[in-house]
């Protein structure tokens, strides 16, 4: 079998090295001497270059303006974003168009997924929950306006409902500031799963700074009534964007995690001690090397989870993102000695968004378990 990628992924990333090339890690204040948010926006002119590259739109079908290509693609271009540590909602607006488009209805697809291409709609996705421990769904229940009985002036004929009420919290949701509008999972009767596209404007927020320094926000739905246009109904659609949330996390931990050993070499190979460079010491390149097999590993099953999307996939990928991308920047700091810790060269930011990166979707305990559970219900 052919593994190698196609020549419209490969074009995509060599479209992306082009527009990441001109961004520089340190262009906001360091998250380690800032109170509160590194910014009070994203990078909008990024976002601008990504648009006028055809990036954002990379996973649409053509009928929307889009390329047409799969996840493996846009991995593919949030590994350079990871790489650059780019301050821009990537993965989040496209996963969410993904979602849409795959399991929306037209009018909200046709409503939407153009404006995404463009780069004039952001959008975000609530996966945290209420306490970033339990699943996302389960944070806010969603149930039919006035009841939604038979007849009911918000109900069609058959008595499904034309409005949703949304109850609930959710927490740390990424970028949600600045997001046009949010994808709420909440929880339906009879163990139902819908994911309802809320405006952000529609919902009380409270602002949170995450771990990289940027803002996210706690947000409150208090009887949010949602059309039921504006809500995906879909069988799986919840689990099927929220492995494609979770891949995605390990391609920019991925990129963040090559870029980290790119430095480390750099570094080592110049520093001189006893009059060697410290990459030829014996402990520091087996160091090295021991990474070098992290980033491998987190690498394969990546591209396994991206080509994929299976359950079981994602969790191994995500386990390997988290415990590798942990262990590459912990090796780094390590390794620079005092420069790994100065707030003047850029290695600290690195390790405040790998421990974001760890963290999201779950770290790899909790996936762990998911996988035992995968591998219990198959035997």
């Amino acid at each position: 079998m052919d593994f190698s990628f196609s020549e419209e992924q490969l074009a995509a990333v060599e479209a992306a090295r082009a527009v990441f090339s001109g961004v520089a890690p340190d262009a906001v204040p360091s998250p380690a001497l800032t109170a509160g948010a590194v910014a009070e926006d994203f990078d909008r002119p990024l976002w601008r270059r990504l648009a006028s590259a055809d990036l954002l739109g990379l996973v649409l079908d053509e009928a929307y303006g889009g390329a047409g290509l799969d996840p493996v693609a846009l991995c593919l271009v949030l590994r350079e974003a990871g790489a650059v540590l780019a301050r821009v909602p990537l993965l989040e607006t496209c996963a969410a168009a993904l979602a849409v488009q795959a399991d929306g209805p037209e009018e909200l697809r046709a409503r939407l997924l153009p404006a995404v291409g463009r780069g004039d709609l952001v959008l975000t996705v609530a996966s945290a929950g209420r306490t970033g421990h339990d699943g996302a769904e389960l944070a806010v229940t969603a149930r039919p306006a006035d009841g939604g009985l038979q007849g009911n002036a918000h109900t069609n004929g058959d008595g499904a409902p034309r409005d949703w009420l949304l109850d609930g919290v959710q927490t740390a949701v990424p970028w949600a500031p600045y997001a046009d509008h949010v994808l709420v999972p909440a929880s339906a009767a009879r163990g139902r799963t819908v994911i309802a596209v809320v405006p952000r404007e529609a919902v009380t927020a409270a602002e949170q700074i995450s771990t990289s320094g940027e803002r996210h926000a706690e947000l409150r739905l208090d009887a949010v009534r949602v059309p039921a246009g504006d809500v995906i109904t879909a069988d799986g659609a919840w689990d099927r964007l929220r492995r494609l949330l979770t891949t995605g996390t390990c391609a920019l931990a991925l990129g963040l995690g090559g870029a980290v050993l790119r430095m480390t070499g750099t570094y080592t190979s110049r520093r001189e001690q006893f009059g060697h460079p410290l990459a030829t010491f014996q402990a520091v390149a087996v160091q090295s090397a021991d990474r070098y097999i992290d980033l491998r590993a987190m690498e394969v099953t990546c591209w396994q989870a991206a080509w994929r999307l299976d359950p079981a996939d994602v969790a191994v990928a995500k386990i390997w993102a988290s415990e590798g991308v942990r262990r590459v920047v912990q090796t780094a700091q390590h390794l620079h000695g005092g420069f790994g810790a100065d707030t003047d060269y850029p290695l600290h930011r690195y390790h405040a968004w790998a421990k974001q990166l760890e963290l999201s979707l779950g770290p790899a305990a909790a996936h762990e378990e998911e996988l035992g559970d995968l591998l219990a219900a198959e035997a």
